[in-house]
């Protein structure tokens, strides 16, 4: 979703390929490209520069020009020459020069020739890959605040209907009515709560309590909530955890969190009366554990598997489902925290592998989390 917001100044970085790249000045010629090395280059300039200015004297006289008339067209010659060969040794410092300052006003397409090999043909390769990263941010700063707008204006819109309602007294503030409102403010401290999440994620400042942790009695008390939390949606819930007493060192109430926006998600897409099945067990290699959430809703294709992860994102495209679109984002990084994994697997179930599509995510914990988180 990239709907623009009031305010905010349209995004230069959809400009076409041909307005990525300056077009080549035809001065701007390179010979000294062959050389590694900005000192070599000075030093190759110098002697081509004498060379040309000596070879100039001698025709000069050979000509038998006077002295008046040849010293100037000599100094000239010199300097036109030293013009053509430094002009393409700095063109790539001109060319960052005028991208900085686009830079500055919020256009980060520029992109800089870099046809050498020496210290300013990195310096431009560097610049131009800055450049990149800076437009790849800004755009998801946009979308970001795109996003997130939206998900507040739904829930927004829903309250303050209700409350008109019952303030102009259309509406009787009876249970009914009010169990409405809490829901929508709920949904709002909901999706607060994600984006500090995401604010943690982007500053680095999260630190685990690790504990050892009985999955059995765990997983009960999450699909408790999960249920109480989903409450209205007919679901059937099944844990299964191989053996019993299966434990995992891990920061409960994040772990907590991954399964819980886990179950929310597959709550969502359950049809009426579908099985959410949590299973936990070691993993093949015995160096962890593996909790796999598997509801009967339409799956994930295969070409979304990974971008279902991203911020706001739901089989690749804007979340609609009445979810904020964070639950799977910030799963997959409370248990990167932990040095985990988070990944939808190929469904078991006949009829959805044919469709390439699968309900079926597993998470992947190690024994030890790493160290210093």
């Amino acid at each position: 979703m990239s709907e623009q917001l009031p305010g905010d100044a349209p995004h230069r970085g959809t400009s076409s390929p041909a307005a990525r790249s300056r077009v080549p000045d035809r001065l701007d010629v390179r010979p000294l490209d062959l050389f590694r090395s900005f000192k070599v280059k000075l030093g190759v300039l110098v002697v081509s520069v004498v060379t040309v200015a000596a070879l100039l004297t001698w025709i000069s006289i050979r000509a038998g020009l006077q002295p008046l008339l040849a010293i100037p067209l000599v100094v000239l010659a010199a300097l036109m020459f030293t013009q053509l060969l430094a002009r393409g040794m700095t063109s790539p410092l001109r060319e960052m020069t005028g991208a900085a300052q686009a830079m500055a006003r919020g256009d980060y397409t520029q992109r800089i020739r870099a046809s050498s090999h020496d210290e300013v043909g990195q310096l431009a390769a560097a610049f131009s890959t800055m450049a990149s990263e800076l437009e790849q941010t800004d755009q998801m700063r946009r979308d970001l605040v795109a996003n997130v707008s939206h998900e507040l204006r739904t829930p927004v819109a829903g309250l303050r209907a209700q409350l008109e309602n019952i303030v102009d007294g259309v509406t009787e503030p009876d249970p009914t009515a009010l169990s409405v409102a809490l829901a929508e403010t709920e949904r709002l401290s909901l999706l607060v709560e994600h984006l500090l999440d995401l604010s943690r994620l982007d500053a680095g400042v999260v630190e685990l309590d690790l504990e050892q942790i009985a999955l059995t009695p765990f997983l009960h008390e999450v699909v408790d909530a999960a249920a109480l939390s989903t409450e209205g949606r007919d679901a059937r819930w099944i844990v299964d955890v191989e053996p019993p007493d299966l434990s995992v060192t891990a920061d409960a109430a994040r772990i907590h969190q991954v399964i819980h926006n886990l179950l929310e998600n597959a709550a969502r897409h359950s049809p009426a009366g579908g099985r959410i099945q949590v299973t936990a067990a070691r993993t093949a290699d015995q160096t962890g554990v593996s909790i796999q959430v598997h509801d009967e809703g339409p799956g994930i294709a295969r070409e979304e598997r990974t971008r279902v992860f991203e911020r706001f994102q739901r089989g690749g495209s804007a979340d609609t489902s009445g979810g904020t679109g964070l639950g799977l984002a910030i799963a997959r990084w409370a248990a990167g925290l932990h040095g985990g994994t988070v990944e939808v697997l190929d469904d078991p179930r006949s009829e959805a592998a044919r469709d390439d599509r699968s309900s079926l995510i597993r998470v992947t914990l190690p024994d030890q989390p790493p160290q210093g988180s």
